[in-house]
């Protein structure tokens, strides 16, 4: 490797062997027997899917930059196996204090890799600025706050578990913008922060990937998992023919942009997540799934012509318009929808009990926005510190920095 780039030896892999010996310390200890991590049977093909979505769906989602393609899908599927054993570990943890009751198996695994939605959002954000340590603490913080953000909602608030976990979203996009916003910016003329047809193309089908398994994500720890299945298919359905027809009507020419194409097909996935258990009728699920839609594409134009250089913010993969804003529309749609099912069911004779539920369903939201933003900055800062190796902007979105590449080396 040349010289002018750093040299992980002496950290990645003795960071690594850390954590995975307080993992086997782990479960060694307090690992289920057998018989009981298979229960319930039937729940492996909802987990498989949901694995397959964050593995590889987010692993090509996030080959957005033509010169970083090795990094976007090795780092992440380090990052996700390395997570889904701290999102245990973390569990366990609570077990432990007594906040929540323990549920081992596969369920319990089902929610940490769900968990790691959060992160896998969170890299898209810092996508080629962050170094392999940058990255590995970045993701055991945000667990941590994640989970105790989830705590926080669950205890103080009431909130349902499987709903705290559908803030994944909602909290990943912020975080990731709030950690991105304390890295340098990149120089004007730098140019490999651009994508090319052949990435663009890995990036697409990552997306199908999640497209086609959102379905399970959304429905694995639901209650009525055939509505889940179902809202989640339609809402997901119409963001998609809403991606291609705005996308023909707000380009120059008339034509399609796989960039529109490869954030607002997901839109509908991301807003329906909070109510895809509870809707009755599939065409509340299409209405926000087009909502969705529209907020994406419109969001990227506004955030990257006036938010983004107002606040010196470089999205890398554009999660804040592709997961944070559609997640937003979500949580505004989950409260009036439930106000309006409250009050029907009551007759609106009991508006001071609406008046609580939204103020609670509210906090809970604005709880989960305000920890990621916070956290988000302090998580930011340390990260930049020169003890974690700090990458030089000359040096972001570049593979070489991490992979070896035999055809570059001399005498090849």
């Amino acid at each position: 490797m040349p010289s002018r780039y750093l040299n992980f030896r002496c950290s990645v892999p003795w960071l690594i062997l850390f954590l995975e010996t307080l993992f086997l310390i782990r479960f060694f200890f307090c690992f289920p027997d057998v018989g009981n991590i298979y229960s319930p049977s039937s729940f492996y093909p909802e987990f498989q899917d949901v694995n397959h979505m964050v593995i590889f769906g987010f692993g090509f989602f996030l080959m957005v930059l033509r010169r970083y393609g090795f990094s976007s899908t090795g780092l992440n599927f380090l990052l996700i196996v390395l997570g889904v054993q701290c999102s245990v570990l973390v569990e366990d943890l609570l077990v432990f204090l007594r906040v929540q009751e323990s549920e081992g198996g596969m369920k319990s695994l089902a929610k940490a890799v769900v968990s790691m939605t959060a992160v896998a959002i969170s890299t898209g954000a810092v996508l080629g600025k962050a170094n392999p340590v940058q990255l590995i603490v970045m993701s055991l913080v945000e667990l941590i706050i994640f989970y105790v953000s989830r705590c926080i909602n669950r205890t103080f608030l009431q909130v349902p578990d499987s709903l705290t976990l559908m803030h994944v979203h909602l909290f990943g996009a912020y975080f990731g913008v709030a950690v991105t916003s304390r890295f340098p910016e990149p120089p004007p003329g730098l140019d490999k922060n651009r994508s090319t047809p052949k990435s663009d193309l890995f990036s697409m089908l990552g997306t199908v990937f999640v497209w086609v398994f959102w379905p399970s994500f959304n429905s694995i720890l639901a209650d009525s998992k055939k509505e889940a299945v179902l809202n989640t298919y339609f809402a997901l359905a119409v963001s998609a023919v809403t991606a291609f027809m705005l996308s023909a009507l707000t380009s120059k020419d008339g034509k399609f942009r796989m960039t529109h194409i490869h954030s607002a097909v997901l839109a509908g996935g991301v807003t329906i997540s909070y109510t895809a258990h509870s809707i009755q009728h599939p065409w509340i699920a299409m209405i926000l799934g087009l909502l969705g839609g529209v907020i994406t594409i419109l969001g990227s134009h506004c955030l990257q012509r006036c938010f983004n250089p107002a606040f010196k913010l470089q999205d890398t993969s554009g999660v804040h318009f592709t997961f944070g804003l559609p997640a937003v529309l979500g949580a505004v749609a989950a409260v009036v929808l439930c106000v309006v099912e409250k009050g029907i069911s009551t007759q609106w004779n009991n508006l001071s009990s609406l008046g609580y539920l939204v103020f609670v369903d509210v906090g809970a939201f604005c709880q989960t926005i305000s920890t990621a933003l916070i956290t988000g900055l302090i998580t930011g800062l340390i990260l930049n510190i020169k003890l974690l190796k700090t990458v030089h902007v000359s040096k972001y979105f570049d593979d070489q920095f991490y992979w070896e590449f035999p055809h570059l080396s001399v005498g090849f």
